[in-house]
């Protein structure tokens, strides 16, 4: 009998169905080797050798793979086919002391040399999907473990750890205890503070629109439409650009110069637009999509996606790849065709742009395209409702990649007016294609039938007044979105770095779910950036990643790679400990004193924000909370404290009565000073739907937020 080893009881299951009794396969639960949390686990001054020990949790699991590798004629190391499963393989090699490896051809590294002569033999497989077919054609294709794949892993756990264990103690000591610093994180949290800088410098600029309400003339005009709008587009010929009408003044100007003018139709353009359908997916588009349509966020659709992937229900879910298997598309058509008609199937490849993506993995796929989200609900008992939906998106996109484009025909009308030119534009889906499989948004506009130097009646001009806007803050999808084209991080990463960053308390979501910097993360970030610029360069970073790329190739030594990072980081590192100073980092003055030694207070700055304390610490402990912002509404509960504003410790603002404890009243949304006309409870603004409502949970009062009331509470 044989022994299999996966990453996880589920894959492991699933394996075991196909596999029969010749089998035994067994889970490892991720990594059964680890650097040690206690120390740093590298030797700076020995080619920076790892220390490698057996964690706690994984010792009782490691007895029992080792006495079922005793047991089998063989190991066979089934792990993820990317670089973190070839290091779980790798690592089990060595926990378990195998033997050579049995694959045809093998050249045995001097570092996978057996321990004992009468060590267990092992192979290495790899799959990208979780059918009877990919295992049994696995089994026949062994090979040894990939030391390439197993070193740029090494290399990033190296790396990632030398930057953690020698950058937070400085944090420790300079700001404040408890924090940390990340290689990848700290990018991504450099990205979230530059766009609030952003925003906080940009000032909105005014601008006008001007549309005509414009009318066929037609003596019956029930049975058709008559009335249509026209955005005004150009003066004199030549494009008014967005910015172009600068105030009122210039709006009723131009709207002065249109009286009594008369309205031809010049010019008509029809032609058929073709939409292509969307690739399927790779880890970022996933998450990306994931975030938008199904409000997942990217570690919970990583979670769902492995277990879909474990279940045999979609290929390997960490992919940059855009590869499809020609039996995928064979299969995708067949199906496309009997499912919706002939004139639907449009079988076509994707070629991925991303610079590094691993062209030998596929994009993520179901394994089998006959198997409808509906059917999978039944077969692969999908009960929990986020995986059926998770899966649904997966099926449908990976089925409308290969599907006909949809068929749009347009109509775009100029219209003279003087000297002024207007623009109308008209469009109708005529053939829907891949929107059958994977509906988007779009907006279907009709204009009445139209004939060149046809006249036109203006019911009406219409001027808007606009302001810019500032540039969004980054969504889940836009950061990962962002992350990727930068080229910071890999599949593997995107989904635990936005986890971090957020437990770590750098940046939080606001109300529209868009990342905002805490104040410790502004702090951390405006450190990092001055001092270890290199740390939270981008390109930096993504020549980190580049080199990466190279070592899994073989084309660059990991030690090498590292030294010479590690070099100018540890003079920086030993220079920054001398010049830096608390005070001048996380400390401000205040006028105010001690009431226990009389000493001066200081603001200083804690892991869970801003507070009072003595200058004469130690001797004197004394500290205090800063003064709460009040707002002056009195509290609705006990009608004798105020509301303040307050944070929670993740750095969130919420509101709540100034007498907590005595009086436990709070509340999430910002109060105004109104009482509710339904009940006389107090009304608050919802930032994130713009509407005024009521604070008591039993009343169904709201109404829209005028623009007053969006700019003074937000």
């Amino acid at each position: 009998m044989a022994l299999i080893i996966v990453e996880s009881p589920t894959k492991s299951r699933t394996l075991q169905k196909f596999l029969g009794k010749d089998y035994k396969v067994l889970p490892s639960y991720g990594h059964i080797r680890d650097l040690p949390k206690s120390e740093l686990g590298v030797d700076t001054k020995n080619n920076f050798k790892p220390k490698y020990i057996v964690p706690v949790k994984a010792r009782k699991n490691l007895n029992i793979l080792k006495k079922a590798a005793e047991k089998a004629k063989t190991v066979i190391l089934a792990t993820d086919p990317d670089r973190e499963g070839e290091a779980i393989a790798w690592h089990l090699v060595q926990a378990l002391q195998l033997g050579k490896p049995q694959a045809p051809n093998s050249k045995l590294p001097r570092n996978l040399k057996p321990k004992t002569q009468n060590s267990k033999p092992y192979v290495r497989i790899a799959f990208h999907e979780i059918t009877k077919k990919a295992i049994e054609d696995a089994l026949k294709n062994p090979r040894d473990i990939d030391i390439n794949l197993v070193n740029a892993q090494q290399a990033r756990r190296v790396l990632d750890r030398l930057v953690g264990y020698k950058l937070s103690p400085l944090l420790w000591k300079k700001v404040a205890r408890g924090l940390s610093a990340g290689r990848v994180q700290s990018v991504a949290v450099r990205l979230i503070c530059d766009r609030e800088k952003e925003i906080r410098k940009f000032k909105p600029e005014e601008y006008w629109s001007i549309e005509a309400l414009l009318q066929k003339q037609v003596q019956n005009s029930k049975s058709i439409k008559t009335e249509f709008s026209a955005s005004l587009a150009k003066k004199d010929n030549k494009t008014i650009p967005k910015l172009g009408i600068k105030s009122k003044e210039e709006a009723e100007k131009i709207i002065k110069d249109l009286e009594n003018a008369k309205y031809k139709v010049i010019n008509i353009e029809k032609k058929e637009i073709k939409r292509n359908p969307f690739p399927p997916f790779t880890t970022s588009t996933l998450q990306q999509e994931a975030w938008k349509k199904l409000h997942f966020s990217a570690k919970f659709t990583m979670k769902l996606a492995q277990n879909l992937y474990e279940r045999g229900l979609i290929t390997y879910h960490r992919t940059d790849s855009l590869n499809l298997s020609e039996e995928s598309l064979e299969k995708a058509n067949a199906f496309i065709k009997e499912e919706f008609g002939k004139n639907y199937a449009s079988p076509r490849k994707f070629k991925t742009k991303q610079k590094g993506a691993q062209e030998a993995h596929e994009a993520i796929r179901p394994t089998h395209p006959a198997n409808t989200p509906e059917k999978a609900r039944i077969k692969a008992k999908l009960l929990d409702n986020s995986l059926y939906r998770l899966y649904g998106l997966i099926w449908k996109r990976f089925i409308a990649s290969q599907m006909s484009p949809a068929h749009f025909d347009s109509i775009d009308v100029e219209i003279k007016a003087r000297n002024y030119t207007f623009k109308a534009s008209g469009q109708h889906l005529k053939f829907d294609g891949f929107l059958k499989a994977y509906p988007i948004k779009f907006k279907e506009t009709t204009l009445p039938p139209l004939k060149k130097d046809e006249l036109l009646n203006c019911k009406k001009i219409i001027p808007a007044q606009h302001f810019t806007k500032p540039p969004s803050r980054y969504t889940e999808a836009s950061l990962i979105k962002t992350l990727e084209k930068e080229g910071i991080g890999r599949p593997s990463t995107y989904a635990p770095v936005v986890s971090t960053i957020q437990t770590r308390g750098y940046v939080e979501k606001n109300q529209e779910k868009k990342f905002q910097p805490t104040e410790l993360g502004e702090i951390v970030n405006k450190l990092l950036t001055e001092h270890f610029p290199e740390i939270v360069d981008i390109k930096f970073t993504a020549h980190m990643e580049e080199d990466l790329d190279k070592i899994a190739q073989g084309k660059e030594n990991w030690q090498k790679s590292i030294q010479q990072f590690y070099q100018p980081f540890e003079k920086q590192l030993e220079k920054k400990y001398k010049e830096l100073s608390k005070d001048k980092i996380a400390q401000e003055k205040t006028d105010k004193t001690c009431p226990l030694c009389g000493a001066p207070l200081i603001i200083k700055f804690g892991r869970y924000g801003k507070f009072y304390a003595c200058s004469n610490f130690p001797k004197c402990k004394y500290t205090s909370p800063l003064e709460k912002k009040k707002l002056g509404i009195k509290c609705p509960k006990c009608k004798i404290g105020e509301l303040v504003e307050k944070r929670t410790k993740r750095g969130k603002i919420f509101y709540a009565c100034s007498r907590w404890p005595d009086c436990d009243f709070a509340i999430w949304d910002k109060p105004t000073s109104e009482k509710c006309p339904k009940c006389g409870s107090l009304l608050v603004y919802n930032k994130s739907k713009k509407i005024i409502k009521c604070s008591n949970k039993n009343c169904d009062f709201s109404r829209k937020a005028t623009e007053e009331e969006i700019k003074k509470f937000s």
